[in-house]
Parts: C-alpha cells; structure tokens; sequence
C-alpha cells in the first residue's frame, strides 16, 4: 500500500536540523525561528510515528530512525539541488525568444540591434518575426513586443514602453509634396492616402484626433503590411500614416516628413511576459527598451 509523502517544509527542516546537527543553525539557513523548526519536525515524527530526535544534554542528537532519514533526505535534497541549478542554469544560457510584428522588427528594431547585443551580451535575443495576430502566451515566445491597447490580462506582466502616436507621412519624392507639406491638415481630405489591411482605424483615428471628419476621408492605394505601406511612401507613392516609433529614423534622415505631426491614440507599445516566465532577462530588456524609446 502506498504511504504519503510527509510535508515538504517539515522534511526541509529535519533534513536542515540533521545535517548541521543543530536546530538553531538550521532555523538560520532557512531564515526562520528555533521553534518553527522545531514545530515542523514535531509534526514529522507524528506523521511518520517515531522520534527522530532525543535529547542530548542542552541538545539533540539524532535516534536510528532519524539517522536513516538524514541520510535519505540529504541525499535527495542534494540531488534536488543539483537538478534545479542545472535548469536554472539552462535556462540562463537559452536564446530570450522575442516576438514582434515584422514591421516594428525591421524599421526600429533591427537597426538598434547591433547597440542591444553590446549592451546586453547575456541575452542572447532570438527574434521571432510576424505580421499576423500574434499571441504572447505562445509556447516557446519568452515575451513579446507589440502596439496593443490596455486593460491588460492578469495572467500578463506587461511593461508599458511608451504611447502610441500616429501621423501622416510622405517623401520629398512624391509629386504633390510642395503643394501639401506647408497645407493644413485638411488638404488630406481630398488627397488619395495609402492605407493597410492591418490598421484600418489607424485613418479614422487621426481625423478624428485632428477634429476632422473621417467619412471625408478618401483611400487609394492599399497594402497587406504596415512595412510594404511605408516603403511606398518612401518611394513617393503617396501619403501613409504610421507610429511614430516607426518612421522616427525615416524622419531623421530626411527619407519621410511628417508635415502634420502625430496623435496619440489609446494604445501602447508594451513587452508582454507571460508571468509565469518572468525573470531577469526581460527586466533587463523592458529596461533597455524603455530607455531607447525615451533617449533616441
């Protein structure tokens, strides 16, 4: 017939008490009182029916049967000891999976990589790539980075990075860009905009941040992909609206302008961790992140 297992804690305690042959050491290592030690070894030998211990002048010393336990117990603590330091250990030099929408990987994260692997060589980021819905409970995602709008889910520990602001950019290579770029922000009523599949509201959410009237909006040219959106923008294909974030490098070098500025609108740009899996990795590249977004 099979015997349960005594509890834990009270096998952790004797186990302490044995090996230091001392109660009081052992309430130390395991950062407790003299008498929680004792009350759990108390509670073992009557879970089990024998003493364990008998006194020894102002003392203790171990009987036959607590000597068999010790050494069972001190085996397979050590044992557990090894097993969860090689996991841990494991774990620490596994690849930190990131996922993200293939545009925010290639137009911000990509050209900050190289600065990220020298600042933070132990995480050895793998990035996982993706511009249909992603989900951050994904088995084999440690966390992931995306523009999406709170609340946020319990099972979650989502670091907020930095508001969402969207505008309307375009090229200097783009025919009507010395008619429209000194315009107000109304003259895109009347103008062809590129749009994507993946952000329909993103249109509507600036007009409507401009106070202007959505419906007179009119859409041209349509893309599956913020990336391919951007590019023919940049080709001077016509007026695309895009984050901030994804169009600030464009905007320093003069590739893209963004005449009309941006409009926050009620999402952020957050690492998602599942937080079950949280650690110190994606501490350290919410950290990272958070300082990019804020300095450059």
């Amino acid at each position: 017939m099979s015997q349960s297992l005594p509890p834990l804690n009270a096998l952790r305690a004797f186990e302490a008490a044995a090996r230091l042959q001392s109660v009081s050491q052992a309430a130390e290592q395991l950062n407790v009182t003299h008498g929680a030690v004792s009350r759990q070894i108390r509670m073992l030998e009557e879970h089990l029916g024998v003493a364990l211990f008998v006194k020894d002048g102002r003392g203790v010393k171990l009987t036959d049967a607590g000597s068999r336990l010790r050494d069972v117990s001190s085996e397979a603590f050590a044992r557990l000891r090894a097993v969860c330091g090689e996991l841990q250990q494991g774990q620490a030099e596994a690849p930190f999976v990131l996922a993200c929408p293939g545009s925010l990987l290639a137009r911000w994260f990509i050209p900050r990589l190289d600065r990220l692997n020298r600042q933070l060589p132990e995480l050895r980021l793998q990035l996982s790539a993706s511009e249909g819905e992603l989900d951050p409970r994904r088995a084999g995602v440690d966390a992931t980075l995306w523009f999406a709008e709170p609340p946020w889910p319990a099972d979650m520990r989502v670091f907020e990075l930095a508001a969402e602001r969207i505008g309307p950019v375009l090229s200097p290579r783009y025919a009507r860009f010395a008619t429209l770029h000194q315009a107000p922000a109304a003259a895109l009523l009347g103008e062809p905009l590129l749009h994507t599949s993946s952000r329909p509201q993103a249109w509507p959410s600036w007009a409507a941040g401009n106070a202007l009237d959505a419906e007179a909006l009119s859409l041209g040219q349509g893309f599956e992909h913020l990336y391919y959106l951007l590019e023919a923008a940049a080709a001077g294909l016509g007026v695309a609206i895009a984050p901030q974030q994804l169009v600030a490098d464009d905007l320093a070098g003069g590739r893209l302008v963004a005449p009309w500025g941006f409009v926050a609108t009620p999402a952020r740009l957050a690492l998602w961790v599942p937080a079950r899996r949280l650690d110190k990795r994606a501490q350290q590249l919410a950290e990272w992140l958070r300082s990019e977004l804020s300095e450059r």
